[in-house]
């Protein structure tokens, strides 16, 4: 009980702090906002300045908030205007969202239907493997 008690009190004076809230993921979404904005103009203008359409930099980006990628998009467009500035293509592909790698997994998991190419299981699960061949001949 008094540890529990030790627990609720230590909980309770770290609930003020913004690291262990934000680590815990309660941040305060104005103050994330606050925190993401220069990240985001920073890709708006690398978009721009790529030649990426605003639209293709919100998808890629969605974790940014889009004012900013706006924002710093609108700013370079302005920048490459004045100066006359080509756009520079891009040497690598876009990186992938957050969580593309797990949604990819699990499109992989998925077991395909039997009707595709390249699906040579026998429709009788309990065949052997002289069966399954002569199958596959014919």
């Amino acid at each position: 009980m008094r540890n529990q008690i030790t627990l609720f009190l230590a909980i309770l004076l770290l609930s003020g702090c913004d690291q262990v809230s934000q680590k815990m993921g309660l941040e305060d979404p104005a103050k994330k906002e606050a925190r993401l904005e220069p990240e985001a103009k920073a890709v708006g203008s690398a978009c721009r300045q790529s030649g990426r359409a605003i639209e293709d930099c919100y998808s890629i980006y969605g974790w940014l908030p889009k004012a900013g990628i706006y924002a710093g998009w609108r700013e370079m467009d302005e920048y490459m205007r004045e100066n006359k500035l080509e756009t520079v293509a891009p040497q690598l592909p876009p990186p992938e969202p957050p969580g593309a790698k797990k949604r990819k997994k699990v499109s992989e998991d998925v077991p395909q239907d039997s009707d595709t190419k390249g699906d040579n299981k026998s429709a009788d699960k309990g065949a052997s493997k002289d069966e399954t061949k002569a199958a596959e001949k014919h």
